[in-house]
């Protein structure tokens, strides 16, 4: 047990932060399509930052939803990015009119108990 002179007088480890990144592209399909480009249980990652690049070619607008909450990145206009962070995310969907096109990255943290 922690502080109370343990195994051999130890103490029990702190937990680890690993932090992972993904990035990926998305292509918009028909007007209001919105794709699941991320999705994991509730409690694996306590936070994490979702960013959107919109390119400079795209015709309109995308937009990133973050849950819970339904966090929203964006209208991110062609050329831009915007980016959010948020508390135990659990799925990232992003919503692209035909033409619109662009990229992702997600930086994720997860703590870890040895």
């Amino acid at each position: 047990m922690c502080g109370s002179k343990g195994f051999n007088d130890a103490c029990c480890p702190s937990g680890q932060i690993f932090q992972e990144q993904l990035c990926g592209n998305f292509y918009g399909g028909t007007e209001g399509e919105t794709q699941i480009v991320w999705q994991a249980p509730l409690g694996d990652f306590f936070e994490g930052t979702f960013e959107i690049f919109n390119s400079a070619s795209s015709p309109g607008d995308a937009t990133g939803t973050v849950n819970p909450g339904g966090v929203t990145v964006g209208p991110v206009p062609p050329g831009f990015s915007m980016a959010q962070t948020v508390l135990n995310p659990t799925d990232f969907t992003i919503t692209a009119p035909a033409g619109v096109n662009g990229k992702f990255c997600i930086t994720l943290y997860k703590r870890v108990l040895a």
